[in-house]
């Protein structure tokens, strides 16, 4: 998202105006964003408006809210990773790839560009923790950024243990800057927990550094890519599952709704996005009960 630097006329026309951190931490404050947030954020900037300032100003009206006791994280996942399908191509172009490829450094490995500008920025702040895993990485930043991030779990990086379980168990909240509502990573989460038929899974080899060395290690994980399960058969045609989800947890009356500059944007306690997705998926799907 974002990749292509919108025109900044139209962008100030749809937010009548600069949006400035000082607007941006009103804003922030009046959808239900507090002091001492343990917050996960999703942005699409320029659905934002012309924010003046950029990425820092938006983590600086963040942070202005949530202070000193508040932590914000976001997912980075790893830009440069090696392709899933590596393995299957021809053996001298996969040594290639084995001997000359860098190993993921959760300090200089850039988030993934899809993600949009936000988690690159966040994981360069000063003071920002991001967690060990290549392609399921976080980044946060303030008072619960370690506990966040530590010992994130090498196999089944979206269940327990990982830093979206942490978030939930620390109480902490979603929020939804003017990003669609199918990029509400923590549903993985609920997916990864789900006892549902038919989840599928992926293994992918990435190289890691362990004691200094680059060393190749193999994953195991939910299919976060191509979908842990097929929805086809519950939601609408050409719609995202997790849109289908996230309209329906709005539709019960879960989150809160506003304007930040002009974007339409979601605030959700990760408890309850943790609970409707996991009764959603299994009721669906035919899970337990």
């Amino acid at each position: 998202m974002d990749a292509t630097p919108p025109d900044q006329t139209a962008l100030l026309a749809r937010a009548d105006g600069p949006v400035t951190r000082a607007r941006l931490g009103d804003d922030l404050t009046a959808l239900g964003l507090g002091e001492g947030d343990t917050v996960m954020f999703h942005t699409r900037m320029s659905a934002i408006g012309y924010v003046a300032g950029g990425p820092p100003a938006l983590i600086g009206a963040l942070r202005d809210v949530v202070g000193e006791r508040g932590t914000l994280m976001v997912t980075c996942g790893w830009n440069d990773a090696p392709p899933y399908g590596f393995t299957d191509w021809p053996r001298p172009w996969q040594d290639a790839v084995r001997a000359g490829h860098p190993a993921y450094d959760p300090v200089v490995s850039e988030a993934d560009h899809d993600n949009g500008r936000l988690p690159e920025a966040l994981r360069r702040w000063p003071g920002a923790v991001r967690s060990r895993h290549p392609d399921v990485s976080f980044a946060a930043l303030g008072a619960a950024a370690t506990e966040l991030t530590a010992d994130h779990p090498w196999d089944d990086p979206h269940g327990p243990g990982s830093p979206l379980a942490r978030l939930v168990a620390l109480g902490g909240r979603v929020l939804m800057l003017g990003a669609p509502l199918e990029t509400l990573t923590l549903l993985h989460h609920a997916e990864a927990l789900a006892d549902a038929p038919g989840k599928r899974f992926v293994e992918y080899e990435q190289p890691i550094l362990e004691g200094g060395q680059r060393v190749w290690r193999r994953f195991r994980d939910i299919d976060s890519s191509d979908g842990a399960f097929d929805y086809s058969s519950v939601t609408p045609g050409g719609q995202d599952p997790f849109e289908t989800i996230v309209r329906d947890m709005l539709a019960a009356g879960i989150g809160r709704r506003g304007r930040v500059g002009a974007a339409d944007s979601h605030l959700f306690e990760a408890g309850e996005v943790l609970d409707f997705g996991l009764a959603w998926i299994q009721e669906k799907l035919g899970g337990a009960r």
